[in-house]
């Protein structure tokens, strides 16, 4: 269970998120809502990548100003930019990275990433430069790169943005077969169809919560559609 209670966000004088209360529990939760309406904040509250202003964000009980290290065992980030998240040179060696850290033995850290890799079907870029991937290759390596940490939550800032439709198709199909529970923000509406929930957030405050249909609904009508 991820809960915001009462949290608002300020930057100086300036109000980014207002006083939201929901709870998330659901397995596919899509967050929509216009340019600057404050959805990748709310999205970055849930890992502790931003600290509420008031308020507190627990998962699972863990409370992100407090607990931070253990939110993050647990919630994975996908950025927008993949570029964000990979940092070594070749692909072996980012997606050892993290396991590294949970100091899991070299040979075990191994059979680990290939596992990931084989899973799917991208074996043949384990010794692959990262900065000559393709776009759709370096999203799935940084994707990758959370899942490997095996995180309960998968939070997603519009990762399909800078992808073609082939390669948004296969992340998607990818996304929809995770046993993790996923927090997609997007502007392609067409991505939540199926998902369980959706939350549209407008001038800072949560404004929809429902199916997909209907919060599909409400947005379009905030874009004069």
């Amino acid at each position: 269970m991820i809960c915001f209670n009462d949290v608002t966000i300020r930057l100086q004088d300036r109000v980014i998120l207002d006083d939201l209360k929901v709870e998330l529990s659901e397995k596919r939760i899509g967050i929509i809502g216009l340019n600057g309406s404050g959805k990748s904040t709310f999205a970055r509250l849930i890992n502790g990548l931003q600290i509420p202003s008031s308020g507190s964000v627990t998962v699972n009980g863990f409370c992100t100003k407090k607990k931070g290290r253990q939110v993050r065992r647990q919630v994975g980030f996908v950025f927008q930019n993949p570029e964000n998240q990979i940092v070594y040179p070749t692909v072996e060696e980012d997606l050892a990275f993290g396991l590294k850290n949970l100091k899991i033995e070299k040979t075990r850290v191994r059979e680990i990433i290939n596992e990931e890799l084989d899973k799917y079907d991208l074996s043949h870029l384990a010794s692959r430069l990262t900065h000559q991937l393709s776009g759709g290759e370096k999203q799935m390596v940084a994707l990758i790169g959370v899942l490997i940490m095996a995180p309960q939550y998968l939070v997603m800032d519009e990762p399909t943005t800078l992808l073609d439709l082939k390669n948004k198709n296969r992340l998607m199909s990818v996304i929809s077969g995770l046993e993790q529970s996923v927090l997609l923000v997007t502007h392609d509406l067409d991505l939540l169809n199926d998902f369980d929930r959706v939350l549209c957030i407008h001038d800072q405050k949560l404004v929809a919560d429902g199916s997909p249909a209907e919060v599909k609904k409400y947005y379009q009508s905030l874009c004069g559609l």
